[in-house]
């Protein structure tokens, strides 16, 4: 960082640095204000902050392209992406891929698997009653997601904590520096041993659907997946299915656990519980931006981003927004109006968005069934360090 963007007292903000990642609405909010269209000089990147912003331009794929990764680290560094890496794709290649697994991550799906996702909570909850502390991660977090997304896949029960940590490590940065990227990592490396086995014993799970499975192509060829875009598949489907969730579960249990009063009344009222799920979203995105390549020249709010930049979609600012959310720096649960925009708008919208809010709507009931009351023990409580994604390491709480 420069010394004159730390001395100035110009808004500034970036990613990496620790004092902004553990609380970065201070920042936002003076992005908002003063420069909504900012310029971070010492990394070399644009974002949006302001909610009408980002929603203008987030779905805008042919200038904001998705090609180069969604990941700024990885935007910078301009790697070979491969086609079914989709998520970090632009149409007709993304569309193309994503038409494969969108089939199966519908609302109605996702809603038709919700007693296996309670039973799988349960299973993680049980060993908690009686106890008078409780950790949000170490306890529900780091399983459950991990539980549920290798019970769609048909990844084995005793290795889903391998997944997870894999998962999370490949997303870790070292306090203030940029992500190390390492193209392996995100191009399904240690899964080689289940779809094989699965391509032995075909059943009725998703990676059986990847292996089997016929699509149309970007070129317009009906076939299947070969074998390298199977495990990119499910590395995208394993990574995206542990993290969302598993921040979305830390953030329930430290949002809650300071609105104590509304947490009472979320308790007393089931038909809460999904506004809540959504206010948690709101409030504090577990991916809390965006990146995207510039590929055509674009003026906002009067200055040129040129065409070959990189730009950061600031979600997490966007969702505080009080244009867009009247006192949206404060937790309400019975808040009413337009949606947030954490997972995002347009063809990239979030493909497990309906997933991710079916296990937080189970978690919190399951959870508040048990623990009504809880008090977060913050002098235990870490904060991840990842410049991607925003969350705990550990959430403990005391019960009652």
């Amino acid at each position: 960082m420069s010394t004159v963007a730390a001395s100035s007292d110009a808004p500034y903000w970036d990613p990496y640095r620790p004092d902004l990642a553990s609380d970065p609405y201070p920042a936002f909010r003076r992005l908002r204000e003063e420069a909504p269209l900012y310029y971070n000089p010492d990394y070399d990147f644009y974002a949006l902050s302001r909610f009408a912003d980002i929603e203008a331009n987030l779905a805008n794929a042919e200038v904001f392209s998705s090609a180069r990764s969604d990941i700024l680290e990885f935007i910078k560094e301009d790697f070979d992406i491969p086609p079914s890496m989709f998520i970090w794709r632009d149409p007709p290649v993304h569309t193309a891929y994503r038409s494969v697994v969108s089939r199966v991550f519908t609302p109605r799906r996702m809603n038709d698997l919700e007693q296996q996702i309670r039973d799988y909570c349960v299973r993680c909850l049980e060993p908690m009653e009686g106890t008078d502390r409780f950790d949000f991660i170490a306890d529900l977090g780091a399983k459950l997601p991990g539980g549920v997304i290798g019970m769609l896949l048909g990844i084995p029960d005793e290795d889903r904590d391998l997944i997870y940590q894999r998962v999370t490590g490949n997303l870790r940065t070292e306090e203030g520096q940029p992500m190390e990227v390492d193209q392996a990592a995100f191009q399904g490396e240690g899964y080689e041993e289940y779809v094989e086995w699965r391509a032995k014993n075909p059943s009725d799970d998703l990676m059986t659907m990847l292996l089997t499975a016929d699509f149309t192509d970007e070129k317009g060829e009906t076939r299947k997946l070969n074998r390298e875009e199977v495990l990119n598949f499910v590395n995208v489907l394993a990574g995206a299915g542990n993290e969302t969730t598993s921040r979305l579960i830390g953030w329930v249990g430290k949002i809650l656990g300071d609105y104590p009063d509304q947490r009472r009344e979320i308790a007393a009222d089931p038909e809460l519980i999904t506004p809540a799920i959504e206010e948690v979203l709101r409030m504090e995105p577990p991916g809390p931006s965006v990146a995207r390549y510039v590929q055509k020249d674009i003026e906002i709010h009067g200055q040129t981003v040129p065409a070959g930049s990189a730009i950061v979609f600031l979600l997490a600012s966007a969702n505080r927004d009080a244009e867009r959310f009247p006192d949206g720096e404060h937790f309400n649960v019975h808040r009413q109006g337009q949606p947030h925009i954490t997972f995002g708008r347009g063809v990239h919208s979030c493909l497990g968005s309906a997933l991710a809010r079916v296990e937080g709507r189970v978690a919190l009931q399951e959870i508040l069934k048990r623990f009504p009351d809880w008090t977060v023990d913050t002098d235990n409580a870490k904060l991840s360090s990842s410049s991607s994604t925003r969350g705990w390491d550990t959430l403990p709480a005391f019960i009652g």
